[in-house]
């Protein structure tokens, strides 16, 4: 345990930070998992809806440098790429 107040104060701050961390991750994998749920049926306007909101939550984790700005380019990109072509989603 530490002993001086700003070592209390940074595992605090730790903590807190580590809790949001796994927020932001869990919240990828979910939005992940859901937009390819999505593809599956035939409703673009859901399949947009999903992209924008999978788009949202790699920009916020790469803003807050949970994941690096090009892997979440990367990331988005290939989502993209599987939007456009279905039938190779139901492969993946």
């Amino acid at each position: 345990m530490p002993q001086r107040r700003a070592a209390k104060k940074d595992l605090r701050q730790n903590a807190k930070k580590h809790e949001k961390n796994l927020q932001l991750t869990k919240q990828i994998k979910t939005a992940l998992k859901k937009f390819k749920k999505t593809l599956e049926g035939k409703d673009t306007a859901k399949n947009k809806e999903a992209l924008s909101l999978v788009y949202r939550i790699l920009d916020k984790a790469a803003s807050h440098n949970l994941i690096h700005p090009k892997k979440a380019s990367r990331k988005k990109s290939q989502l993209a790429k599987l939007m456009n072509t279905p039938e190779k989603a139901k492969e993946a």
